[in-house]
């Protein structure tokens, strides 16, 4: 069972990723900004963490970048959950730390093969 971190400004999305997640006996919790993210990264420090990029506050990218300079977090991987499906946006997420990328609407194998291949070191 992993300790995962969900963080989305939407209610609908960030629940039903929470749901998939539970439903495969994984521990979530869910953060609404990026300000928030990164605040229960230090303190929960989870296994991995799923990354809407638009957010009203600050966005995905720079959250993601935030985790990756501090050292008490650098250490989390990030995958990034978002309707944005540029290959720029996928290239930039990548340059911020991110080690995974999903595109909404997406099939429940595609969040949860990237938490056998970042948490339980599974090839996938």
């Amino acid at each position: 069972m992993a300790k995962l971190l969900v963080v989305d400004d939407s209610a609908t999305e960030r629940n039903h990723l929470r749901e998939v997640l539970i439903r495969a006996g994984h521990s979530v919790a869910t953060a609404i900004s990026g300000r928030e993210v990164v605040a229960r990264a230090q303190t929960e420090r989870p296994d991995l963490i799923f990354m809407d990029i638009v957010m009203e506050d600050i966005d995905g990218f720079h959250a993601t970048r935030a985790l990756r300079e501090d050292p008490s977090t650098e250490h989390i991987p990030v995958v990034v959950v978002s309707s944005k499906n540029q290959k720029a946006d996928k290239m930039w997420a990548q340059l911020q730390g991110a080690k995974g990328y999903v595109v909404k609407p997406y099939a429940d194998a595609d969040i949860l093969k990237y938490i056998k291949q970042l948490v339980d070191g599974e090839a996938v």
